[in-house]
């Protein structure tokens, strides 16, 4: 399945008669796009706007033309993956993975073919009986993957999925997501702190602050001399390769 775009128009939201949120934005079909900004800045309450599992107060959330506003998460044509990877620890990977297909882990054999397969497509061949607790950090987010792989939706949405892992694993997960992206197309939002995982893997950046899209441009101009001033103010001129 390929990607299809994604549109917030004048979407309004607060926490709890908070500050209020407004985001606009539109994302082609099948891009990959980075959310940055700093803690508090609305990147998590974007994804989750676009998932469902919050509900604006006014505007509208379209995925692939069609208003979803006010469809719950699993009418939506979306998988999402978190930071703590949410597996159920008394399941195993293949359990885990099956949920992605049958909530209720009714799997057809054709169902429990395709987890077999997605596990060997993520690097688990052979883990599958295997408890989360018994698995790598990695390990772990590569069952989230595998189960994204299985619910086969066009959009996905990563919540800094790979913020708790080291570099060299982290750069590893980035390849593995460009690759499922090749072979799927799906259109992704990643929200990170990390500019590196962004620069590696994203073609657009969408910079939000206080509750804004404050930029979005490509890539390569948020690492350029002429970088967008607020951005430059949050990385510090930290993020690798920059230009002073």
């Amino acid at each position: 399945m390929s990607g299809t775009d994604v549109r917030l128009e004048d979407v309004r939201f607060s926490y709890g008669g908070g500050a209020e949120m407004r985001f606009d934005l539109a994302v082609p079909a099948s891009a990959i796009v980075a959310l940055m900004g700093p803690s508090g800045s609305g990147k998590s309450t974007l994804l989750n706007l676009v998932a469902g599992f919050e509900t604006p107060s006014s505007g509208s959330v379209a995925i692939g033309g069609a208003d979803v506003s006010a469809l719950p998460p699993a009418q939506r044509p979306v998988s999402m993956v978190f930071q703590e990877n949410n597996l159920f620890g008394h399941l195993d990977v293949a359990a885990n993975v099956g949920l992605g297909r049958s909530p209720s882990l009714r799997l057809t054999p054709q169902d429990r073919e395709d987890v077999l397969a997605a596990l060997a497509r993520v690097g688990l061949a052979g883990k599958e009986k295997r408890l989360p607790r018994e698995l790598s950090g990695g390990e772990r987010q590569r069952v989230a993957l595998a189960r994204v792989l299985v619910r086969d939706r066009p959009v996905l949405l990563l919540d800094e999925p790979f913020a708790s892992l080291g570099p060299a694993l982290r750069a590893d997960m980035l390849d593995l997501l460009r690759d499922l992206h090749d072979e799927r197309r799906m259109t992704v939002l990643i929200a990170t702190h990390q500019p590196e995982d962004a620069r590696a893997i994203a073609q657009t950046i969408v910079f939000l602050e206080e509750g804004r899209v404050a930029v979005t441009g490509p890539t390569g101009l948020f690492f350029g001399p002429d970088r967008p001033e607020a951005f430059a103010r949050y990385v510090g001129g930290k993020a690798a390769g920059m230009p002073g």
